[in-house]
């Protein structure tokens, strides 16, 4: 429902268009670090979690509420706590029949003590290598609740080669950034420059716009890991 992740400025009306060849060029922040530090204007704030988590508590198709991604990103910091603690209140007040998360992303413990404190399943991101997941995973179970990685994947460092098979020996959920080449033109690196050609690697996405594969070989890894138990 909310996200420090990215430009900071966010605006009703039309938007930009993509910058050509630039990662996420056009992500917003949610509600921005003008709204997200004055809790004089988070009354619209309340009422918006109250009102999505409440129309939707016995909805049965919703797996789970991710209530914040990123918290503290972009130089935000320890300034994201207090509405993030408001959030998990808001929402648990709607009183939703699926368990409520904020995936931890980061190493601001004050952040990641409240997020891991108030989440009914652990989620997490990752985009490391395979020894720092596998790590990861084993510190999170320790809380004894589901764990779901709800970001990983950028080649090549963590790759579906490398990863996938990890995820399904620990049984851990895993949400991949992400699946088709579109508009956010995450196949760019995270420092991408304007302008530049489709790299031969894609960082992120399996899926070109027409439905074919980046690469055969990662698409016949996820039919072979969700083709058995």
């Amino acid at each position: 429902l909310f996200d420090d992740c990215w430009n900071p400025e966010p605006h009703i009306g039309p938007q930009p268009a993509p910058v050509p060849g630039v990662h996420n060029s056009q992500w917003l922040q949610s509600p921005g670090p003008a709204v997200a530090n004055d809790p004089v204007a988070w009354g619209r704030l309340e009422d918006y979690v109250t009102d999505i988590v409440g129309r939707f508590a016995e909805d049965e198709r919703i797996l789970a509420w991710d209530l914040y991604n990123e918290p503290g990103n972009r130089g935000q910091n320890s300034k994201s706590l207090p509405l993030l603690k408001a959030v998990f209140a808001w929402a648990r007040a709607a009183r939703p029949s699926q368990p409520l998360t904020a995936g931890v992303w980061s190493r601001i413990e004050v952040l990641n003590a409240l997020q891991l404190a108030e989440s009914d399943i652990i989620s997490f991101h990752n985009y490391n290598d395979a020894d720092s997941l596998i790590a990861q995973i084993a510190g999170l179970k320790k809380h004894g609740r589901p764990v779901i990685c709800t970001e990983w994947m950028r080649r090549p460092i963590s790759t579906v080669e490398t990863h996938l098979a990890i995820f399904k020996r620990e049984r851990v959920g895993c949400y991949n950034w992400g699946l088709v080449s579109g508009k956010t033109q995450t196949i760019y690196g995270w420092r991408s420059e304007p302008g530049g050609p489709e790299p031969p690697e894609w960082f992120h996405d399996l899926l070109r716009p027409d439905g074919t594969p980046f690469d055969p070989g990662e698409i016949a890894l996820f039919r072979e890991a969700t083709a058995s138990p």
